[in-house]
């Protein structure tokens, strides 16, 4: 069946409605960051740069790394644009353009987040490193989507079992990492946890400047979940809605953050610009060193 032209928006010179790419300016590899302004900063390491674009919050650089193809893109802050970001790269992975049909053989894509969160555990430190072994959504993407066999359901019901937020319209998702693609980042610097993702970043993470929240003990209620063995760790604004429309699509992620706030002491990193470069330096080399494609 064809795809209508309001369902697969295409430019007048056939790129992707927002992305502004051509289904041969994407690598397999694809880092996504927030920042637009970071993209430059994981490219500038590559040993070539064959495509630069931009369009709106969204930047790509298309490169060469010791042979490997990488693709490393802005997505801005927040799961709505996950939403975009994430549909549109499977678009130009596995839809013909021209025909508007879905291809028959599907390209799996491997999707690695660097991004930047928040500690809710007083013995996760700032400037360390964290790979999410599970998303946890409360910002209601994956609920728009049939997407029941892609999540975690026995940790989804024990986690809203234990928050009994139904009566402020709060259910959560939950998600879990691609493990065979995060087994290429196990390091002695990386800390595994649960990554809480929400629609905010102040009412919805707990933070009350002016505004009273509704739910003034969201983040220790949250730090005193623990399911087989693991806690969540920290909030972020992303990763849940990777993991999810990931999973849907057939392709891997894995979101890796720098811990630059620990909400728990009240401490945010001095130096939170190298945390995020070791972090991009830390990312690259486990990629060259691997054995995915």
């Amino acid at each position: 069946m064809s795809l209508g032209s309001s369902e697969l928006i295409l430019n007048p010179d056939g790129s992707i409605y927002h992305l502004n790419l051509l289904p041969d300016d994407i690598a397999d590899i694809i880092i996504t960051v927030g920042d637009p302004d970071r993209v430059h900063e994981v490219s500038k390491h590559f040993d070539s740069v064959e495509l630069e674009k931009k369009k709106r919050e969204f930047t790509t650089h298309t490169g060469i790394l010791s042979g490997k193809r990488i693709t490393v893109i802005s997505t801005g802050i927040g799961t709505d644009n996950i939403d975009i970001v994430l549909n549109e790269l499977d678009a130009l992975a596995n839809i013909d353009f021209v025909t508007r049909t879905i291809n028959e053989k599907k390209r799996q894509l491997s999707f690695i987040r660097i991004g930047t969160s928040g500690s809710i555990q007083p013995n996760l430190p700032v400037d360390s490193f964290l790979l999410s072994s599970s998303g946890v959504g409360f910002d209601g993407l994956l609920h728009f989507y049939d997407s029941g066999h892609v999540r975690n359901a026995d940790l989804e019901s024990k986690l809203n079992d234990y928050l009994r937020w139904k009566e402020q319209k709060i259910y959560a998702y939950a998600t879990d990492f691609d493990g065979q693609l995060a087994g290429n980042f196990t390091s002695n610097r990386i800390r595994f946890g649960v990554t809480a993702t929400n629609s905010g970043f102040y009412g919805p993470q707990g933070r009350n400047l002016r505004i009273a929240t509704a739910l003034p003990d969201f983040n220790a209620r949250l730090a005193g979940f623990s399911y087989q063995n693991h806690q969540i760790t920290n909030l972020e604004m992303e990763t849940a809605g990777i993991y999810g429309l990931a999973k849907l699509h057939g392709h891997r992620a894995i979101s890796l953050s720098a811990i630059l706030a620990n909400r728990a002491t009240g401490e945010f990193s001095k130096n939170g610009q190298k945390t995020i470069n070791d972090l991009i330096q830390f990312t690259l080399e486990k990629i060259i060193s691997s054995d995915f494609d």
